[in-house]
């Protein structure tokens, strides 16, 4: 286990998340992992938390988005009952799959409209850019969606541009690559662009090799 998780790369990480992920297929399955995290958060004071939810990573095995959703929104709610735990669901996408197949799904993820805040785009970042996601992103957009997603974790800080330019995203997703262009991370500051950044994720993951070369505070 441990070699398992001595990741190279990004990529790395995602083959043993997809094989991780391959196990889950009934409700019941998704009610416990989402109520084993809110429980985390909840014994770790988090009083929100805004959660990327990927049906797409499921589907390879069968699993609906009705099945995923039904267990996911069951321990929300009763997570808002019991604590009053704060949470928001962000519905992502995954980038090294096709347009059409992220299309799809935000339609097929109408009837659970009321339960997302927001989209995403994950997955691995090299060879696909935000920029094959736009008809995603203006359908998403006339839904009244809020608007994000992963950019300049492994990406060129281009990609961040395009991010805010061509998807027209509010926040971005890891964003540290935006610190090699000093014109980016003006904007940035300029338009209060919020990075969730993943300083610890980012070392796992060999984007940077340690915390003290981590870019967090520039």
């Amino acid at each position: 286990v441990q070699r398992a998780c001595e990741f190279t790369d990004l990529q790395s990480f995602l083959d043993l998340y997809y094989l991780g992920a391959s196990v889950l297929r009934t409700e019941e399955d998704f009610y416990h992992l989402m109520m084993d995290y809110l429980l985390m958060c909840r014994q770790q004071n988090i009083l929100h938390t805004e959660i990327m939810v990927e049906p797409q990573t499921y589907a390879p095995g069968g699993v609906t988005l009705d099945v995923v959703m039904r267990g996911f929104v069951a321990a929300v709610d009763e997570a808002r009952r019991e604590w009053g735990q704060s949470v928001l669901l962000i519905l992502s996408f995954l980038r090294h799959l096709s347009e059409d197949s992220a299309l799809h799904l935000l339609r097929e993820a109408q009837p659970w409209r009321e339960h997302f805040v927001a989209i995403g785009l994950a997955s691995a970042e090299r060879d696909h850019p935000p920029a094959g996601f736009c008809r995603l992103y203006r359908a998403a957009g006339e839904l009244g969606l809020r608007l994000t997603a992963h950019a300049g974790e492994e990406g060129p800080p281009d990609f961040i541009r395009d991010a805010l330019d061509v998807l027209g995203v509010e926040r971005i997703d890891h964003g540290v690559r935006a610190v090699e262009d000093p014109r980016l991370l003006e904007r940035l500051r300029r338009d209060q662009v919020p990075l969730t950044v993943c300083p610890l994720s980012n070392v796992r993951l060999c984007v940077f090799e340690s915390l003290q070369q981590h870019p967090i505070l520039e």
